[in-house]
């Protein structure tokens, strides 16, 4: 492999694997507060013991998504060193705004909930954990933000003198038409996360309480109900915001929804395939099972509509962009099993989740519990059904754009740093992946550890006016 093919495959394993941990960081801190302020408002210790059971599982997802973050800013100076020079200007804002805002937030009223259970008065210990949570949707806001120029590049001018993409309009930038789509879309999947993450742990110790015959029944039903609910109205949003999120789609980035559907002829009433087989070129496709119409709809809201194929958006593509060396491309068309495919695992992934969600809630409505075998299996596959659609969605979204690294204006071979060679990225693609290999043993030992014991009884906390000021700090956890 060249250097593109590994800088691309180095990017794709940081990156997805870093993404693993976005949503539930984001979606457990939502949840974490809700449990809290629960328990601020009805004084029931379940509530708190809830809080802080899974607000041990949400550092340890915090601490490793941090290290994995860290390496995403060293990668586009490393292996993309033409792409940061063409667009730094642009990109680098929302990112610093990120870094001095959004992250700063996250980790001071962090620490602040950590350390202060018994140090701030408990209106004031809630309201670092609500703070925390904003942190994080403010982080997901700029970061997508400088992904939706990506995909769909506006205020900015471009300086033919030093062949750099300039900021002049960082209000457009900031509410991109498909920022303004992704952001609900990827807040709410991590809403969803978060939900079948508490459902999918609950489900277990719940099932475990009920063969056991134990005390806290009643403890993790609350729990189970609660996540279930969650992520089966996030899901809802998931869907609403997807189909706004597929419409502009279509209208910046139409070959990524040709691909999607492995659509090669322009049709009107145009259908959504359920399964399609694909030549190995991937220069056609077959379809087996077909909805007709759908496709349209999806991406126009008419059923007649016409939506454009893969053949002529390739042509109209090639003469509009084929003259100009930083826009040249022997092919535009992206690869087509990974597009159709990971659209379609999203889906099945997130349709799965809501399905899992709305069995919990019936099944334990008035008193009900679950003690068959079969609720086992779900409760250990519930919270990883929609990290999995998460990541899914990611590999669509940025493969689907290919080959521009920036849409319209910068082919992914023109990004590519030209002083880095294939051992360098190969030295250092392996470091990583064996370092992330040994971060997701240590993940998965720390969580299965602190989930067998389930929420464990704790003591409320202290009226801060009975403690002395020179006492130390406690960790709570």
């Amino acid at each position: 492999m060249d250097v593109l093919d590994l800088a691309r495959w180095q990017f794709a394993i940081t990156t997805v694997y870093h993404f693993l941990f976005v949503p539930i960081t984001i979606g457990v801190t939502a949840l974490i507060a809700v449990m809290q302020t629960f328990w601020h408002r009805t004084g029931d210790d379940r509530w708190l013991r809830l809080t802080k059971f899974f607000g041990k599982l949400f550092m340890i997802n915090f601490a490793l998504g941090l290290v994995t973050g860290i390496v995403q800013e060293f990668q586009f100076g490393m292996n993309w060193s033409l792409y940061s020079r063409f667009v730094g200007d642009i990109f680098g804002a929302p990112l610093a705004f990120e870094a001095l805002l959004a992250f700063f937030l996250e980790s001071t009223f962090l620490g602040l909930w950590i350390f202060g259970w018994d140090r701030l008065p408990k209106k004031l210990h809630l309201a670092t954990i609500w703070l925390v949570h904003l942190g994080t949707v403010f982080s997901a806001f700029f970061i997508l933000a400088a992904n939706s120029f990506m995909q769909n590049p506006v205020g900015y001018t471009f300086n033919a003198q030093t062949n750099r993409a300039e900021l002049d309009d960082f209000a457009a930038v900031l509410f991109n038409k498909v920022q303004l789509a992704t952001f609900p879309h990827v807040v709410l999947g991590a809403y969803m996360t978060a939900g079948a993450f508490v459902m999918g742990i609950a489900l277990y110790h719940l099932r475990k309480q009920a063969l056991d015959h134990g005390p806290d029944i009643a403890m993790y039903r609350k729990a189970v109900r609660f996540g279930a609910v969650v992520a089966l109205v996030a899901s809802i949003g998931v869907l609403v915001s997807g189909d706004v999120q597929g419409k502009v789609m279509t209208e910046v980035q139409p070959m990524k929804m040709a691909a999607a559907e492995g659509l090669y002829e322009t049709r009107a009433n145009a259908p959504f395939s359920i399964l399609t087989i694909g030549s190995l070129d991937g220069t056609n496709a077959k379809p087996i099972l077909e909805v007709p119409g759908l496709l349209s709809f999806l991406g126009t809201g008419s059923f007649t509509a016409e939506i454009q194929g893969i053949n002529d958006i390739q042509a109209a593509e090639t003469a509009k962009y084929a003259a100009n060396p930083l826009t040249a491309s022997t092919s535009y068309v992206p690869v087509i099993w990974m597009t159709y495919w990971n659209f379609r695992l999203m889906m099945g992934a997130g349709f799965l989740t809501m399905l899992f969600a709305a069995m919990a809630l019936w099944k334990t409505r008035g008193q009900g519990v679950v003690t068959s075998g079969m609720w086992k299996h779900i409760a250990i596959w519930t919270p990883l059904l929609p990290v999995l659609a998460n990541s899914f969605g990611w590999i669509f979204t940025e493969v689907g754009r290919q080959p521009w690294i920036v849409n319209g204006l910068m082919t992914t071979q023109t990004g590519v740093s030209t002083t880095v060679d294939a051992a360098s990225v190969w030295i250092s693609m392996i470091v990583f992946t064996l370092l992330y290999g040994v971060l997701a043993v240590v993940e998965l030992k720390l969580l299965l550890r602190y989930i067998k014991p389930g929420a464990v009884p704790v003591e409320a906390p202290k009226d801060p006016a009975d403690r002395a000021d020179d006492e130390p700090f406690v960790f709570a956890y």
